[in-house]
């Protein structure tokens, strides 16, 4: 039996990632290996959750090409304090908005935005 799903990102641009994951998401680094020098991986704790970051590796363990990525593959949920006001900045920094806030029939407030490597995320609230 599975007891935590801890999701990992390949990213194309680790400091461009970083931007939106650490800064705009307020993303606290829990782990970074190496410890000195530019990281090869990097683990940031958002409120009770953890997200992994780490370059495209051009040999990676698993042996199976990370590009290039094709269509829908995924989406992040991230439930912020004010989704107006995370979209916003995140517009500001010009990051892609795919949908602007708006209300849902089941009561909360959406927004979709892109990452850097153009993984859907819905900013609810």
């Amino acid at each position: 039996m599975a007891t935590r799903l801890f999701p990992m990102l390949s990213c194309g641009d680790l400091e461009r990632s970083l931007a939106f994951y650490r800064d705009l998401l307020g993303g606290v680094e829990a782990y970074r290996f190496p410890e000195q020098g530019a990281p090869e991986f990097m683990v940031l704790r958002i409120g009770e959750s953890e997200i992994g970051l780490g370059p495209v590796a051009a040999q990676p363990l698993h042996g199976r090409p990370q590009r290039p990525a094709t269509g829908h593959r995924m989406e992040l949920c991230v439930y912020v304090d004010d989704v107006d006001a995370v979209f916003a900045r995140a517009s500001a920094d010009g990051f892609e908005a795919v949908a602007d806030p708006a209300e849902t029939p089941w009561g909360e407030r959406t927004a979709w935005l892109a990452d850097p490597d153009g993984n859907l995320v819905m900013l609810t609230g």
